[in-house]
């Protein structure tokens, strides 16, 4: 787990709607990462009608095989009781505990985490990878498989193009093609890390699917034993 508290969990949505606010203002948009080594990948499902949240955290090497792809150093899964409701735009407080809790497992510490979450793409700058990189004190990069909040022009079809997200006049994310006749996903910029260099690790973690492939295997993994949909949030 890491040695920062940030705040306490127990907040009415009022609470968490004033401390994403705040803690908005802490994201730091330019790059300082150390040399990558390893790689993770988070992600959340639920069980049992959204009463359980599954947290899954997988961990790649870098670089990896050019033939064979990216080796999994470790795989971890925590379960806890969900602690909040759904509510759009606070999904980071009913996912973040187990997350945490979740990193907290794992015995390799990572340069670089993508979280299958928004990033600094969201109404008030604090997605899910955001917040999550405050805590971790790590560089993150948000990839969502749909669209919270923004405006955008139409991708072209090559994979590695892109478009940017925009949102109330400040470009919040990347729309990326990931595969040529496939819908593309929304890259944005979580903590400690700009948007280009955000782009540049999604494209080379690239596999042969949609999703990079740390963010695909946590899917993979939190999506066992029939979780809930997972809003974009």
């Amino acid at each position: 787990m890491p040695d920062a508290n940030l705040h306490d969990w127990n907040l009415t949505p009022e609470q968490a709607i004033a401390l994403q606010r705040r803690m908005a203002g802490s994201i730091e948009r330019e790059d300082r990462l150390a040399p990558v080594r390893h790689i993770a990948g988070i992600d959340i499902g639920f069980e049992q009608g959204g009463e359980v949240t599954r947290a899954a955290a997988v961990v790649l090497a870098w670089p990896g095989d050019p033939l064979i792809g990216l080796d999994i150093v470790e795989q971890v899964v925590h379960r806890e009781p969900t602690r909040m409701p759904y509510i759009p735009g606070l999904l980071s407080f009913r996912e973040i505990p187990a997350a945490l809790a979740a990193f907290g497992m794992l015995t390799t510490r990572p340069e670089l985490v993508m979280v299958d979450g928004q990033g600094i793409a969201h109404p008030r700058r604090l997605g899910v990878a955001s917040h999550l990189g405050l805590w971790l004190d790590l560089p993150t990069i948000g990839v969502a498989k749909s669209r919270l909040c923004g405006v955008h022009d139409e991708v072209p079809e090559p994979r590695g193009e892109w478009t940017p997200l925009r949102h109330r006049g400040e470009t919040i994310g990347a729309v990326l093609r990931t595969r040529a006749g496939v819908k593309p996903v929304y890259v944005s910029l979580g903590h400690r890390i700009s948007l280009a260099t955000s782009l540049d690790w999604v494209v080379r973690c690239l596999g042969r699917t949609k999703l990079p492939e740390p963010t695909r295997l946590a899917d993979r993994l939190a999506s066992r034993r029939g979780p809930m949909p997972r809003p974009a949030d």
